[in-house]
């Protein structure tokens, strides 16, 4: 079982009081407006240019070498910040370096349509990740061969958020999503929200499937 997604299905809509800030970098102004006007357009993300921290960073780069991955590593400097990358190209050899920067999703540029976007955004703000097919097995090769020489992962994809282990654990104590909300001061969408994010994401089936996963791996 992996904990990545290969191709995500459209996320469900936040509620407006749960709107992700997103912050946006681009190589050229033009590209960077072009983005914006794309996702102004959506009522799920909160567009910053401030000095207010941003739940998501969504960077575009043609390639990645040094300069990008500093990049990357700058975007995800703020407390609780991830990224969405938008690459023209990642080389199998870049793929660990991309996800130990904080990348929750990468999107191949010339998919990168204004709903794509969005649903990579609302993945990595719920601690997703979302990745295109043909990288998938690319990292599963990498994983399983570090697992075999005893490496420790970086936890992008394979871990689960506090948020996550919260919901997951109050769900194993029986409660309903109301009340779940209610004791996590959470709306009820945000705790279906997580649930979806947990069973797509780990290819689960339900909730009983979720929590069985999460007592297995020692989250809860």
């Amino acid at each position: 079982m992996t904990a990545v997604q290969a191709a995500a299905p459209t996320a469900p809509t936040l509620p407006k009081n749960d709107r992700v800030r997103v912050a946006v970098t681009a190589p050229d102004p033009i590209t960077r407006e072009g983005v914006l006007s794309q996702l102004r357009r959506h009522p799920e993300v909160e567009l910053t240019g401030d000095s207010r921290p941003a739940a998501v960073a969504l960077l575009i780069e043609d390639a990645l070498d040094e300069a990008a991955l500093a990049r990357l590593r700058r975007a995800v400097r703020g407390e609780g910040t991830r990224a969405v990358l938008v690459a023209g190209t990642v080389r199998e050899h870049e793929l660990m370096d991309v996800i130990e920067c904080g990348v929750g999703a990468i999107v191949w540029r010339r998919e990168a349509t204004a709903q794509r976007l969005v649903q990579a955004v609302l993945a990595t703000a719920r601690g997703g990740g979302d990745l295109p097919a043909d990288l998938l097995g690319q990292l599963i090769g990498q994983v399983g061969r570090l697992q075999r020489g005893g490496a420790e992962l970086p936890g992008t994809f394979l871990s689960l958020t506090k948020r996550e282990v919260d919901v997951v654990r109050l769900v194993a104590e029986g409660f309903d999503t109301s009340e779940i909300a209610m004791k996590l001061s959470y709306s009820e969408r945000t705790v279906k929200n997580v649930m979806h994010g947990l069973t797509t994401r780990l290819h689960l089936r339900n909730r009983a499937h979720v929590v069985a996963y999460a007592l297995r791996e020692g989250y809860i």
